[in-house]
């Protein structure tokens, strides 16, 4: 699979790589990416779906707007982009938006897939991640050899070598302010997940720390129609470094919620 830059359509004053025709499927990244970290979905789920594939504000070729940012604003921006209900795919703070797009736009939401979801951190994991957001002045491009050596271990791989590009190149006020919610967030409320009417597929890698396996089984149990996966030996950067199971999944699922 290769990350190569694709060209973008507009989305509601967003960017967005578009591909394929059929029943509708957005895809939502997370903090200093972009949306051609789902390349290989929107190949394979292209094939059968429309594919919005969105850089989330600040990030891709989608502006950053003027003012502090929380999560809600985040989701109100992806979901004007949305013209009838759609499965909605996140990854990590992606995750978080789509699972709040799903809880407060249900009549857009068909189904909803939280692939490397937080739930509930850990007093020391809540206190570690906030401190890495406070260490980022908006201003500077951050260092991304820890946060690639979390994602991939010590592992060199077309992956781990996309993914330093991005974060080398995402603006860094947009990195800041994703990254701030993403650290003062703590996931979906325990109300939220069982308000879902949709759907939901919570997914994570057997290998990931901070999204772990735990975390996803007990969204899956609180959402009235959720189920949870776990791949074996994959960790946080699952979409790319095991695509195909990951591909494999959200086309079982995305048949099942078009049914």
């Amino acid at each position: 699979m290769t990350w190569t830059i694709r060209q973008r359509s507009e989305f509601a004053g967003l960017a967005a790589i578009v591909a394929g025709s059929g029943d509708p499927v957005l895809l939502i990244h997370g903090v200093g990416l972009r949306a051609e970290a789902w390349n290989a979905q929107i190949e394979s789920l292209s094939a059968r779906h429309h594919v919005m594939a969105v850089d989330i504000p600040g990030h891709g070729c989608s502006a950053l707007p003027s003012g502090s940012m929380v999560l809600s604003d985040y989701t109100d921006a992806i979901a004007a982009g949305l013209a009838q209900p759609t499965l909605v795919v996140g990854h990590s703070m992606g995750a978080m938006i789509a699972l709040d797009l799903a809880a407060r736009y249900p009549h857009l939401v068909w189904g909803v897939v939280a692939l490397n979801a937080v739930f509930e951190r850990s007093h020391d994991a809540a206190q570690a991640v906030q401190m890495r957001a406070d260490q980022l002045d908006g201003v500077t491009v951050a260092d991304p050899s820890l946060t690639l050596e979390r994602w991939f271990g010590n592992a060199q791989s077309p992956e781990r070598s996309a993914c330093g590009e991005w974060l080398r190149s995402v603006d860094p006020a947009g990195y800041r302010a994703a990254y701030s919610v993403f650290a003062h967030e703590n996931g979906p409320s325990r109300a939220t997940l069982a308000s879902l009417a949709c759907p939901s597929l919570f997914m994570t890698g057997a290998d990931e720390p901070n999204s772990t396996p735990a975390m996803s089984q007990a969204m899956a149990e609180l959402a009235p129609y959720g189920r949870a996966v776990i791949l074996p030996n994959a960790a946080h950067m699952m979409p790319m470094t095991h695509a195909d199971q990951v591909t494999d999944e959200l086309l079982d699922f995305a048949t099942e919620v078009f049914a």
